[in-house]
């Protein structure tokens, strides 16, 4: 930490970093912005949305979080009688639905424009459909909110908060098949990794690590070790009737 922010007056050969050398590393990045054309700033500022083929994995997010922190906010404001905490999940309701319509809208365009195998397909269809059904839920709980306000209590209240349940589990139902596709077989996604770069860099482990799980065996080490130990076995009979035979004589 104190490295960090300790600035480098002498050029910081010796150590490196801190504050100064991450300013001059800005102005560099700024730098290079102004010699770029309009149309790549952009892709160098944000190159991973520049890459993207569509922006539903960029919005996808939103409802996520929003629909899911509603269902929470809204129930710990009625179990500790909090209408506050309610109006703040009234709100987060709202946003949440109208997140949930552009989301499931370039979901569907998606869908259409990214190139998936036959595995994928029936997954996808399944995405759809609870997106589909996610939007359908907020949209009812939106209006019944906002019809009924503050008077939303008892029982129409508890149904309330259970269908707020169920949107919750929808939603990380959907988010689990989105998740499936991407990392499991890799739709939208251009680049792939190399395996064994992947094995060498993973956790940062040493390279005799990579070695004994790629030999599926122990460390070398621990072979030359057990080499030793018959032969060891061996000459030690050998020098104890030695040792008896000089002992005798």
């Amino acid at each position: 930490m104190n490295h960090f922010f300790s600035f480098q007056i002498h050029g910081g050969a010796d150590h490196g970093g801190g504050v100064a050398e991450s300013v001059g590393h800005f102005l560099g990045f700024l730098e290079s912005l102004a010699a770029q054309e309009p149309s790549d700033i952009f892709a160098s500022i944000f190159p991973g949305i520049a890459e993207l083929d569509n922006i539903h994995p960029l919005l996808v997010h939103f409802p996520i979080a929003l629909l899911i922190g509603f269902f929470i906010l809204d129930l710990l404001g009625t179990l500790i009688r909090n209408p506050v905490w309610r109006s703040a999940a009234s709100a987060m309701l709202y946003f949440g639905t109208i997140g949930a319509a552009v989301t499931v809208y370039t979901g569907l365009q998606a869908g259409e424009t990214v190139a998936h195998g036959g595995n994928v397909h029936d997954i996808m269809e399944r995405h759809e459909q609870i997106g589909i059904t996610v939007l359908s839920l907020s949209a009812l709980l939106s209006v019944w909110r906002l019809l009924a306000g503050r008077s939303l209590k008892g029982a129409a209240n508890g149904f309330f908060l259970l269908l707020s349940a169920g949107l919750s589990v929808l939603v990380v139902l959907g988010a689990d098949l989105g998740g499936l596709m991407v990392y499991r077989y890799g739709v939208a996604v251009e680049g792939a990794i190399d395996l064994q770069e992947a094995s060498v860099h993973e956790h940062g482990q040493p390279q005799v690590n990579e070695h004994r799980h790629d030999s599926g065996g122990e460390p070398p080490h621990s072979d030359s070790s057990q080499s030793h130990h018959p032969s060891d076995n061996h000459l030690h009979p050998d020098n104890h009737e030695h040792s008896e035979s000089n002992h005798t004589h």
